[in-house]
């Protein structure tokens, strides 16, 4: 007898099949919603510069190089040209205010000081003799005026006997008339001689004051020639080290050409050119440092020079408290840190190559089992030599990529081989 035999829902094959739909569906799940679609790159982590995020005091400065120069140095220029002649002193030597250091020949100048001086010699002879006349004239009018008054005395003794004949009848009208106009002309000579001597008084005071003005500017440009006559000598404006003198025999030098320099033994100072993009953050009075012989020593801005030459500008510092280091020379290089601020608690990170192709704005970030990196965006406040301020993006304690970027193409993750 014949049996019906089931038929199975669930075969091998349709199991099979369904396996597969349903893995098929997962595939394309993940492919679409799960799967980790940022672009990445293998990278050898050993040829990687990792840093660790810190907690710790940050100082923003900038290292700057700093000249060692005199406090205080007088420039020696060539007041006048010529050509050197003789030579006193050499570089190095310790010289005295006053001391002669060279002389310069310039026989154009010297030929046109004697003919300056010959002229003038001879304007002054003239003024002289010029102002001589006038106290001649002077007393040639007193001695007018003398005589009319003598005059004056006469005519009146002889005109008041004349009256007291003419009054007795002994003596004629014409006698007595000729008397009166003799006394009275002789007056009015006297009064215009008098007016004449206060005008003649006040034309030579005004004569005198004009002579004496243009004599004394006379004496003036004499003593100026002779003063160009004595630049020739070159002499020490101050007490010091002669340096920067270096000059030859025969050598010519023009008008203001420098020929060397005393350095007043008063101290050093520090000269240095800042990056112009620094010009508003620099001010006097503000710190730096630069270690010598393993020790450091303080100093402060003294003055800036605010022209921009080259895209810097310069600026002045002196050592605090004029304490300086044994030793150290003019000329000598130093590399000084200039302080913008004082030091504060913040979260930094190691300089490294990475800035020049992220501006600060990201860094690689490595996850917590570092077998990879991923990019992450952050904030850079401040920075010195050293370190990065971080003010946004990073923790303590978390590990960053901070070589060169420039071989990863911008991808999202570094995965470490």
């Amino acid at each position: 007898m014949d049996r019906v035999i089931e038929k199975k829902k669930w075969t091998t094959k349709k199991l099979i099949t369904i396996a597969a739909i349903v893995s098929l569906l997962f595939l394309v799940i993940y492919l679409i919603f799960l799967r980790d679609k940022s672009s990445r790159l293998y990278v050898d982590r050993n040829q990687l510069t990792i840093a660790t995020v810190k907690q710790d005091q940050f100082q923003e400065f900038i290292p700057i190089d700093g000249i060692v120069f005199p406090k205080t140095t007088f420039y020696i220029d060539a007041i006048q040209g010529g050509v050197v002649e003789a030579i006193y002193a050499e570089d190095g030597d310790m010289v005295k205010k006053g001391d002669t250091l060279l002389k310069l020949l310039n026989t154009a100048m010297e030929l046109s000081y004697m003919e300056q001086e010959t002229r003038m010699l001879a304007e002054m002879n003239n003024l002289q003799n010029t102002k001589l006349s006038l106290e001649q004239n002077k007393y040639l009018r007193q001695k007018e005026i003398v005589q009319l008054q003598y005059e004056i005395d006469r005519t009146e003794r002889d005109f008041e006997r004349k009256v007291s004949l003419y009054d007795k009848k002994v003596i004629a009208d014409k006698e007595f008339e000729d008397a009166e106009r003799e006394f009275e002309y002789t007056l009015k000579q006297l009064r215009i001689s008098l007016e004449l001597q206060k005008l003649d008084s006040v034309s030579r005071e005004a004569q005198k004051r004009d002579i004496e003005s243009s004599l004394k500017r006379m004496q003036e440009n004499m003593k100026l020639l002779r003063k160009n006559i004595d630049n020739a000598y070159v002499k020490s404006p101050a007490e010091g080290k002669l340096s920067s003198f270096n000059l030859e025999i025969g050598q010519t030098k023009s008008v203001g050409e420098h020929l060397g320099q005393i350095d007043l033994l008063n101290g050093y100072r520090l000269e240095a050119r800042i990056d112009e993009r620094y010009v508003t953050r620099v001010f006097n009075g503000q710190e730096a440092e630069f270690n010598y012989a393993g020790k450091v020593y303080g100093l402060y801005v003294d003055k800036i020079y605010t022209d921009v030459s080259n895209g810097s500008f310069k600026i002045d510092m002196f050592f605090n408290d004029n304490i300086e280091p044994p030793g150290i020379k003019r000329g000598q290089t130093v590399q000084v840190r200039l302080t913008f601020s004082g030091e504060t608690d913040a979260i930094i990170v190691k300089r490294g190559s990475f800035f020049q192709e992220t501006g600060g704005s990201w860094i690689y970030v490595l996850s917590e089992d570092e077998t990879h990196a991923y990019k992450r965006s952050i904030r850079i406040n401040r920075q010195n030599t050293n370190d990065y301020e971080i003010s946004e993006g990073l923790q303590p304690g978390e590990k960053v990529v901070i070589s060169s970027y420039d071989n990863f193409g911008n991808k999202e993750k570094l995965i470490f081989k």
